[in-house]
């Protein structure tokens, strides 16, 4: 029986890599999600800075979402697409609204480690079997992270 190929690569070939884009999706959903609550609740003096950093880190994260999706639909399977099913896989946790301007700043902080660790994954299983597409769009996202973390720590660091 002939094995079918989506885009030169198996479905059994493409697995790991599947499994690594869905559990870095799952993890950005909720960081999505906690960027929207930080964005709509922090307070006080550094209210418009955060308020405005907040919002353009839920837009870079919204259209990161949309391409990890569209990443795992290019090799013929189905990304996870439920609240439930994000939670279940994510390490990112949810958190409350009461939570102070720094707080939040240490939670996107520690969200950027976890993601970063997701993306390693997803890279190392791409190179694996040569999806140099995959690498390609992962690394840009290390790239960006790795400069928002920095920013972000200097910022904490008032």
């Amino acid at each position: 029986m002939k094995s079918y190929k989506k885009l030169g690569f198996s479905q059994e070939e493409t697995k790991e890599v599947v499994e690594t884009l869905n559990k870095l999706l799952a993890n950005l959903q909720v960081h999505y999600q906690k960027l929207r609550n930080f964005h709509w609740n922090v307070e006080g003096k550094d209210f418009f800075e955060l308020h405005e950093q907040f919002e353009q880190e839920y837009d870079a994260v919204k259209l990161r979402i949309d391409e990890v999706a569209e990443r795992i639909r290019v090799f013929g399977h189905k990304p996870l697409s439920t609240m439930s099913s994000y939670l279940e896989v994510a390490e990112i946790e949810e958190v409350g609204t009461d939570l102070s301007a720094t707080d939040m700043v240490k939670e996107v902080i520690a969200d950027y480690e976890i993601l970063l660790s997701f993306m390693v994954d997803a890279i190392t299983a791409a190179e694996e079997i040569d999806d140099s597409a995959t690498e390609d769009l992962i690394t840009g996202y290390v790239k960006s992270t790795e400069l928002r973390h920095w920013m972000f720590s200097a910022w904490i660091k008032n």
